[in-house]
């Protein structure tokens, strides 16, 4: 038996072109998060504000992935995620310029958090249906391992940055940065060569029939659309944590904005753990049952976070919650696309995606209008125990999972 390469993907000259690529662009990326939510904060004084605009910068995948889905199974993933990139450089551009300039509002930064959002609700059911195409199936669990260690080093690497330059330079350097390291993903993707046997073919029935294609097979596959809920459910539940860092950062721990991207960074620093862990122990066959505890993982340390005053208990948590985050969604996610077949791919990853990253507005949204009356603490605490309990249900009502 050969044996196991823990970054047989890289092998792959594509796709080590698209990794490298990521990995400088997604740092840029994390360091326009930390910083947007840092302008929110002090632009609005208002926790309220802060889930506005995780709202804005998440509706639009919540809104448009299926039609993203349906898109990248009709035209080239390449093409559409070179297109996206170009388009995000333009958009945070015009936001650095307007920070750097002193004309920016909130309105400004919730408009442009709503269109960088459209353009990644297109952008991520190709870019996650895209990596197939690069390493083939052999090499699959590998490229969405490789590909969550990339996410999660850029994770952990920007907010820490951003909170430096933050503080130092000012808030308009990181959404500059960003814009040059989309450069980087954008020169991977024009080097790019394909053999026309590399490339998958588009579906040639109508957008509405591709659509209802997408939904039949996902309402017929019972272990899809399990996965998508246990999704939906930190989504929703967990998700919307990230949009109140600076609230603790600034009002509960007192740690200012170098604070605040050390509590991002120690999300991304459990999140790189976990995905390095599951790069080294390949094909497991026990997927479900590292997925379930995942889930529990997140949210018990989610709960113990948000009531947390101290700041190493704080940094602890959210390490856990990191950890437990990428395990449950990279594990889905290799389950669902080891599942479904190459012509549908497209369409259910933007399903997933409409899950896991679209259920977050709504999240954002009511927790942010809980704690506007109840304040931060409780409301994440409400949030964090009904993902855990959302979490357990799935696992009652559902067992097969700790067989898939």
């Amino acid at each position: 038996m050969e044996a196991y390469h823990p970054f047989a993907a890289l092998r792959h000259r594509n796709f080590r072109l698209f990794w490298t690529g990521q990995i400088i662009s997604l740092t840029g990326t994390w360091m326009h998060q930390a910083a947007q939510s840092w302008l929110v904060y002090e632009l609005t004084n208002s926790p309220f504000f802060l889930g506005l605009a995780g709202t804005a910068a998440s509706a639009p995948i919540l809104l448009f992935s299926l039609a993203g889905g349906v898109i990248a199974d009709r035209h080239s993933k390449r093409i559409i995620v070179l297109i996206a990139h170009i388009i995000l450089l333009s958009l945070t551009l015009i936001l650095a310029v307007l920070v750097a300039t002193g004309v920016v509002n909130i309105w400004h930064a919730l408009i442009i958090a709503f269109l960088i959002g459209t353009v990644l609700a297109f952008e991520i059911p190709a870019r996650q249906s895209f990596i197939i195409e690069l390493v083939g199936k052999e090499d699959l669990l590998n490229g969405i391992a490789l590909n969550s260690m990339a996410f999660q080093s850029a994770r952990m690497i920007g907010p820490a940055v951003a909170g430096i330059l933050m503080g130092s330079v000012g808030l308009a350097s990181c959404f500059f940065i960003n814009a040059l390291s989309f450069l980087a993903l954008i020169a991977a993707l024009i080097k790019m060569r394909f053999k026309p046997v590399d490339v998958q073919r588009g579906t040639t029935s109508g957008i509405k029939t591709s659509l209802k294609e997408g939904l039949k097979y996902i309402r017929n596959t019972p272990s899809v659309y399990t996965l998508l809920i246990a999704a939906g459910i930190i989504s929703f539940f967990g998700f919307p944590y990230i949009s109140f860092l600076p609230v603790y950062a600034r009002d509960i721990l007192k740690t200012g904005e170098t604070g605040l991207g050390i509590l991002m960074g120690c999300a991304g620093a459990g999140a790189l753990t976990g995905a390095i862990g599951l790069a080294l122990k390949g094909n497991t066959s026990k997927k479900g049952m590292v997925m379930a505890a995942a889930g529990i993982i997140f949210s018990v340390a989610l709960l113990i976070f948000s009531f947390s005053e101290t700041v190493w208990l704080s940094y602890a948590m959210l390490f856990f919650v990191g950890l437990g985050a990428i395990n449950q969604i990279a594990t889905a996610n290799n389950l669902i696309q080891l599942t479904v077949p190459d012509e549908l791919r497209g369409r259910v990853m933007s399903s997933f995606t409409t899950m896991f990253l679209g259920m977050a507005p709504l999240g954002n949204f009511t927790v942010g209008s809980l704690a506007h009356y109840v304040g931060t603490q409780n409301a994440l605490l409400t949030s964090a125990s009904f993902c855990l309990a959302g979490t357990l249900a799935i696992l009652w009502i559902k067992p097969e999972i700790f067989r898939m």
